[in-house]
């Protein structure tokens, strides 16, 4: 089958496998680029929304709590605004109003919370494990499915960097009556200045990374197809007109040749001509091809002069043979003497006649 397809045929198939070869490995590596890129948007979105948080915890803690103190311990029921994890999960919820943070989710997971719904899942307490073992770790990063959700989740570590925060997470002895009475003494006591307790974490669907990468993706593997079939139509017809035209040309003034029909006007052909004129390859075959089939053609021009005159040698062999069979001949042997008898016969009448009137003459 692809021995019968013609040349030009050969090289638009060749260089459309190439061409969609070369745009199926770059649209993999474009989408794993892509897919990347905005996982590291969306990580720098993520740990701005912690630095927000923290602001927001430091504000709480600072500013927020000494001012709340007295009210803290005489009401009976604990003031929640007071806590800055409290503060920082309201901000966020108020962020996740504005276009674009809709499906943002944001926790301060710990192992020893003193509100249970900060307590840290099994994932998420492996993540706090990782953070408390090695210092050196700023954030983690990742997916994990949760609520058979995949999500794409940005973790950072939660330490006890301020001696007012022990306040309330020493001991139960010297935490508010009310934060005892309302969480009870057994959560988020026994912190340490210094230490890592927890982790805050900012969760995001793969669907809004997908969701970007898609649309990149799209707009950019479209320029990539309209460019790649730009070029493949510029190759191909470069290619037809450079070497599939030339070649087609060369072939048939080779057929010519083979068939005995080449004269030398084709070989002047202005195409061959100009092909011949070229310094590639090809044009060094075109010229070669000229001066052979030149040769080719004056060496049958001078073999059909010689077989027009064996031809007429061998007829006058033959003439000659035919002759000699004829006077070598039994029949023509009896001919000849029959000939020599006649001929004798006549002399010798003649002689009689030239006789008879010299004596007339005389008388």
């Amino acid at each position: 089958m692809w021995t019968k397809i013609n040349l030009s045929s050969k090289f638009t198939l060749l260089l459309a496998a190439a061409l969609l070869a070369g745009l199926t490995a770059s649209g993999f590596a474009l989408w794993n680029g892509l897919n990347r890129r905005a996982e590291q948007e969306i990580t720098a979105r993520a740990l701005l929304l912690i630095d927000t948080m923290t602001a927001v915890r430091a504000y709480t803690s600072n500013n927020v709590n000494p001012l709340l103190q007295e009210e803290i311990a005489a009401s009976p029921t604990f003031i929640s605004e007071s806590v800055p994890s409290f503060s920082a999960r309201q901000v966020f919820e108020n962020f996740r109003g504005r276009e674009g943070y809709e499906t943002f989710l944001y926790k301060e997971a710990a192992l020893n919370p003193t509100n249970p719904r900060d307590l840290a899942d099994a994932f998420e307490a492996e993540l706090v494990t990782a953070l408390r073992n090695d210092e050196s770790l700023t954030n983690l990063e990742g997916y994990r499915v949760m609520n058979g959700e995949e999500l794409f989740y940005v973790a950072r570590p939660q330490k006890i960097t301020a001696e007012s925060c022990l306040a309330c997470h020493s001991t139960p002895a010297e935490a508010p009556p009310s934060l005892v009475a309302t969480f009870g003494p057994t959560g988020g006591f026994g912190w340490q200045l210094g230490e890592t307790v927890g982790a805050q974490i900012i969760y995001v669907p793969t669907s809004e990374i997908q969701t970007t990468t898609r649309q990149s993706f799209a707009l950019v593997m479209s320029i990539f197809a309209i460019t790649f079939v730009l070029v493949l139509a510029l190759i191909n017809w470069l290619t037809r007109h450079t070497v599939v035209n030339p070649l087609g040309q060369v072939a048939a003034l080779s057929r010519q040749l083979g068939d005995d029909t080449l004269q030398l006007a084709d070989l002047e052909q202005v195409g061959l001509q100009t092909v011949a004129a070229r310094q590639d390859e090809l044009g060094q075959l075109a010229a070669q091809f000229k001066r052979m089939a030149q040769d080719v053609y004056t060496r049958q021009q001078l073999l059909r002069q010689q077989v027009r005159e064996l031809r007429i040698q061998i007829d006058e062999a033959k003439k000659e043979e035919a002759v000699q069979e004829i006077v070598g001949s039994e029949f023509f042997r009896e001919l000849e003497g029959k000939a020599a008898e006649m001929r004798a016969r006549q002399q010798h009448r003649t002689k009689a006649n030239r006789e008879d009137s010299e004596k007339l003459k005389e008388e």
